[in-house]
Formats: structure tokens, sequence, C-alpha cells
């Protein structure tokens, strides 16, 4: 092998190590996302079939999200292996023979993780939208 297919090499090698390296950092960010403890205050936008909205302003000593909506009542739904599966959202049943859903926002973008596992902060914004289809 001559010295400038060694050293192609050589640079794609570092290169996939970089980006491996790089992609373990951002799951390993996303795995850690810190709690907060002590009181915060978290605002819930919840959006009904019809298009109306409510707006819940929660505040709490939870650190996830699960915790501060069940303080006021919020949410109900049967326990999995993976954590609460929402079906009622402020009195509201979901109709799954209809594909309805709760869909879980945070400041507009989607979450990755259940209720049980979403951390909480201070002036976290949420979004709970009665979704059709899956």
């Amino acid at each position: 092998m001559n010295n400038t297919c060694k050293h192609t090499l050589r640079s794609v090698s570092l290169f996939f190590l970089a980006v491996l390296i790089a992609a373990m950092a951002l799951c390993t960010g996303c795995a850690d996302a810190q709690t907060q403890p002590g009181e915060k205050t978290i605002t819930v936008d919840i959006v009904f079939a019809d298009g109306t909205t409510t707006t819940e302003t929660i505040t709490t000593d939870a650190e996830y999200l699960r915790g501060a909506l069940e303080e006021k009542s919020l949410i109900a739904g049967d326990e999995s292996e993976y954590g609460l599966f929402v079906k009622t959202v402020a009195g509201v049943t979901v109709d799954e023979s209809n594909q309805e859903w709760w869909c879980f926002t945070k400041g507009g973008e989607a979450l990755f993780t259940g209720v049980d596992t979403t951390p909480i902060a201070d002036g976290d914004k949420f979004e709970i939208t009665l979704t059709v289809g899956y």
C-alpha cells in the first residue's frame, strides 16, 4: 500500500472515530437529562379535538412531568413496562377506535421520553394535543 492510500485510510478512520465519539456524547447527553430539585412552575397547554385550548400553570416540587400532572389530576392511563400510557387528559379520554392519542411536546418540539422520564425545570412550557391518526 502506498503512502497516499495509508494517509487516506488514516484520515477516513479518524473521521469515523470522531463521528462515533460525537454520537456517543449526544446520546449520553440525552440519557442524562438532569432533574431540578425544589419548587418550580411549569405551563401546560392542552389542545382538544375541537381546537380549543386550556392552559394550566403548575407549581410543584415534582422532578418529572408525570408527578406534576398527577398532582393536578390532569392525566390518567394504563401502566406498562415503559411507564404510564396516557389515555385521559383533563377528563377527556381518547377513542382508540378512531386512532386518537395524546401528543406531548415541549416548546413545540416532540418529546422522546414518556411522562415518567421527562424532567421538568422552572419555566418549562409543555403542550398536550389530542391527535388523530397513527
